[in-house]
């Protein structure tokens, strides 16, 4: 596609943002951001240094500290710290407990924020998912996503992925919601011009066909004006 664009595609744990996110970057020949990852990256950075994840001060010391190194292929995204790769750690259950905690901090969220917009408009085309892309990160986005699924769909999606307990993984979903959704700092919501997209009773390849007409709409519209 010849202009510029950016889909944004947030959404809470389990709803199928990561994958959907990094197959319609490939499909429309994107980059990919994981937003997501940045905040784990963080936060094993912050538990690495021992650091309580609830001082505030130290952790906004940590994240102003570190340098993250975050890839944008959709084929083969990873993110180091420091120049240590940590793609496999910060996905680990001590950094997936701690990691809303070092997300609700206001410097490290404004740290995240400043470095994510300097990624996508450093970017011809990308997908980026996260939390508050829609509300926060790109607002101007040509097309803005929020997917959804039920609590029981999410848990059982996410136990599968890591082989875990789906009672105590449908807790911690339901921790982890709470603490997005109630945060000071750029809490998790739909912004009111966001397509909101219930994936419960839909595959993968149908989730991506419909974002990707979506995408292909909203772009070529963009275009004409």
């Amino acid at each position: 596609m010849a202009q510029r664009w950016v889909v944004a595609v947030d959404g809470p744990s389990g709803s199928g943002k990561s994958t959907v996110s990094r197959r319609l970057a490939a499909a429309l020949d994107g980059a990919y951001l994981d937003t997501g990852a940045m905040y784990r990256a963080v936060t094993w950075a912050v538990l690495k240094a021992g650091v309580d994840p609830a001082d505030q001060e130290a952790v906004a010391k940590v994240a102003g500290d570190v340098t993250l190194e975050v890839g944008t292929d959709p084929g083969e995204p990873r993110i180091a710290v420091d120049g240590q790769p940590v793609d496999g750690p910060i996905r680990g259950a001590e950094v997936t407990s701690a990691v809303s905690a070092v997300a609700a901090v206001p410097t490290v969220r404004r740290l995240l924020v400043a470095r994510q917009r300097k990624i996508i408009e450093a970017s011809d085309g990308i997908v980026v998912e996260g939390r508050d892309i829609g509300s926060v990160v790109a607002p101007d986005a040509d097309l803005k996503v929020f997917l959804t699924a039920s609590a029981e769909e999410r848990a059982r999606r996410r136990s599968a992925e890591q082989a875990a307990d789906l009672s105590a993984t449908a807790e911690d979903l339901a921790r982890r919601d709470r603490l997005d959704a109630t945060r000071a700092t750029d809490p998790l919501r739909r912004v009111d011009d966001a397509v909101e997209l219930d994936t419960t009773a839909m595959g993968i390849d149908e989730v991506v066909k419909t974002l990707y007409d979506l995408a292909v709409s909203r772009i070529r519209a963009q275009g004409a004006q």
